[in-house]
């Protein structure tokens, strides 16, 4: 949606913005115009002769979406309209010249680029937004401009699955608010974390180039942050080409990274505990910063103050935290209150160990206590494997279990006031060969992948249980795989060792979200992460393989689970109800 904005002066002395000679002739653009982009509104600036105007613009900004003002040519007169209110975007411009641009031959890769098609694609958008962390859309916006010219929405989707890999949005300025320039621009581009295939930002970007290119467009812009090193490398390589651009923005909750200091060590926490202390602050609740390294850190509201270790907190009691911490303890209390848990006993080097592995044909090795997936092997099947199973998770633990292998898909399911707020299926890491790299190669650009989408959780270790995984499949880690063949690498689907996560929660059976509940009880504890193995997160069969005191809050997105934690800790400051309140 285009509409030309209606101004109102901020105050006494506002000045025309006065673009200088080198800009264009704009006496056949629109007036004042504000573009709707889902995420908020795109304001260019050189539709704008007045500071003051344009600053009251920014102003009409409504609550949870982000407004731009970009091509400000003198930011510093724009933000001196209401200086409280308004900052200078700390972002970088490039442009990539569309005049002699060539398109380059797409290689064999496994997922493909379209157009917007389907309200689940904009449900799919929203998705991807909140995994990288940026605003959402407003769907019955977006839905209802698909067919609009002046925004494209371009589309990576697997061949696969069908699931949407990555989103980029184009803006033609011609149709927007015809642009004698005759340029173009790329907004929101966004990748899924989990994404096996590699290239699906490049292909996005060269799919909203060609589309411009096209049309005649004379060059495409984008704005990236400053310091994503990752983005701008990308841009770089592409052949865009830095530019003098300035973007104002409002200063609002969604911002606030970009124009205030952050609190000291903040930046050095973890994201799981950043995503609270994140949250906490929106809210007015005082953050500090204990101990960074090991996740510690105190919010505060009025009288009352509560120590974290990023979900661990005091309404955990010690016994709790033990039940869970043990996990023959945590199966133990789960199977006396008639929730279904799989066989298991401790591994003692006796003919017993042999003999629960021939009777259950296949089994999981972990250490009793223990974090993050490390040292547990999944499908042991044979006798050797077993024993050497057992002394790799000694190297986490003196005390070992072995427990019934359950085959299916692995669901967490995140209990918090001993209510499910989110549930996800945990898939483990897996390659798709290009047809000339080795294993050992896609293995290392996967997990380099995933530590950049993660901030570094997340990477799938080169150890022996990886060698393990890939030899039972016929391979070894220097052998080429074919192109489009995918490879689990590792059995376990724990995120820190390169497992990816999907969200399930909509579709949870009422089974499992009750014994989940029960299950938070049986324990007595506030806060959890639950392990489930099931067929099906939308079918009543299951088996609780774990409870976890210190669930990882992140990558749960869209469930609002750093919220609810919150409003655990501080009712009060609650916005509103929420599905579930009693």
């Amino acid at each position: 949606m285009i509409r030309k904005h209606v101004t109102r002066a901020l105050r006494p002395g506002s000045q025309p913005l006065h673009l200088s000679d080198s800009q264009p002739d704009k006496r056949d653009m629109p007036a004042n115009v504000v573009i709707e982009c889902g995420w908020g509104r795109w304001l260019p600036a050189q539709t704008y002769s007045d500071a003051g105007e344009l600053a009251a613009a920014l102003l009409e900004e409504r609550p949870g979406q982000r407004d731009i003002a970009y091509y400000v040519e003198r930011p510093h007169v724009v933000v001196a309209q209401a200086p409280q209110q308004l900052f200078l975007d700390p972002s970088e411009a490039f442009r990539l010249g569309l005049g002699g641009y060539r398109a380059q031959r797409a290689g064999r890769r496994g997922f493909t680029l379209r157009r917007l098609r389907t309200r689940s694609d904009v449900a799919a958008i929203n998705a991807l937004y909140s995994s990288r962390k940026m605003v959402p859309v407003g769907a019955p916006q977006v839905w209802a401009q698909r067919a609009d010219r002046h925004i494209t929405w371009a589309l990576a989707e697997d061949l696969s699955s069908g699931e949407i890999l990555g989103v980029a949005m184009g803006l033609d300025h011609v149709e927007a608010f015809a642009d004698p320039q005759q340029g173009s621009s790329l907004w929101s581009l966004a990748v899924a974390p989990q994404a096996a295939h590699p290239g699906v930002g490049e292909a996005l970007v060269r799919y909203l180039a060609e589309h411009f290119h096209a049309r005649g467009r004379a060059w495409m812009d984008v704005s990236v942050m400053h310091d994503n090193e990752q983005a701008i490398a990308l841009y770089e390589k592409l052949g865009f080409q830095r530019i003098a651009v300035f973007a104002v923005k409002r200063r609002n909750a969604i911002n606030e990274p970009f124009y205030t200091q952050p609190i000291d060590n903040e930046a050095e926490l973890n994201p799981y505990a950043r995503l609270i202390t994140d949250e906490a602050r929106k809210r007015g609740i005082h953050t500090e910063v204990l101990d960074a390294a090991n996740g510690y850190f105190r919010l505060a509201l009025g009288g009352r103050s509560v120590v974290c270790r990023e979900s661990l907190t005091e309404l955990t009691s010690a016994i709790a935290m033990s039940r869970c911490q043990d996990k023959r303890v945590t199966l133990k209390l789960l199977g006396e209150a008639g929730l279904k848990v799989p066989d298991q006993r401790v591994a003692d080097g006796s003919q017993a160990d042999l003999a629960f592995l021939a009777r259950h044909a296949a089994v999981v090795v972990k250490p009793v206590e223990g974090e993050q997936g490390k040292g547990i092997s999944v499908n042991v099947t044979r006798a050797d494997e077993l024993l050497s199973a057992i002394e790799r998770a000694r190297q986490f633990c003196d005390r070992v279990l072995i427990e019934t292998f359950c085959p299916g898909q692995d669901l967490r399911v995140v209990v918090i006031d001993y209510r499910v707020v989110a549930a996800a299926v945990r898939r483990p890491p897996v390659v798709v060969g290009d047809g000339a790299s080795p294993i050992r190669a896609l293995i290392d650009k996967q997990s380099r992948r995933r530590q950049a989408a993660t901030d570094g959780e997340s990477r799938i270790p080169m150890d022996d249980e990886t060698r393990r995984c890939v030899a039972r499949q016929g391979y070894t880690l220097d052998d080429i795989l074919p192109a489009q063949v995918p490879l689990t690498v590792r059995n376990a689907a724990n995120l820190h060792t390169g497992g990816t996560i999907h969200d399930v929660t909509d579709t949870l059976h009422p089974v499992l979200r009750r014994d989940a509940e029960a299950a938070a009880r049986a324990l007595d504890i506030p806060v959890t992460g639950l392990d489930f193995m099931v067929p099906d997160p939308a079918a009543p069969e299951y088996v609780i393989i774990e409870a976890n005191e210190r669930p990882g809050l992140a990558n749960h997105e869209p469930q609002p689970t750093a919220e609810r934690f919150v409003d655990l800790l501080f009712p009060r400051t609650r916005a509103q109800p929420y599905n579930g309140d009693r």
